[in-house]
């Protein structure tokens, strides 16, 4: 399994904004074979930062999901929005659950 963490910071007030319209982006990822999760969720204490949090079966269906067409527009669309995005992959060999 593959855990990826993309943090993004929005210009100040853009939050909102991104997460509208990341809805198709979200919608058509979480129907792309090999995707278990993906989830946006916003900081409590800093509202213009947003965490992607995904969980993918395979490195492969993460490749595949980075070349897909709606991420591509979804790329484009929110560059007015964002200041910065930091993308962190995490190959998990085994994960605990408590």
């Amino acid at each position: 399994m593959i855990y990826v963490l993309a943090t993004i910071k929005t210009k100040p007030g853009m939050a909102q904004a991104l997460i509208a319209g990341a809805a198709p982006c979200i919608a058509a990822t979480r129907s792309e074979e090999g995707c278990i999760s993906y989830d946006h969720v916003q900081d409590t204490s800093d509202p213009d930062t947003l965490l992607v949090v995904e969980r993918w079966i395979s490195r492969e269906t993460l490749e595949a999901h980075m070349h897909t067409a709606h991420l591509a527009a979804w790329r484009v669309e929110r560059k007015p929005l964002v200041i910065s995005t930091k993308v962190e992959i995490i190959h998990a060999a085994k994960v605990e659950t408590l």
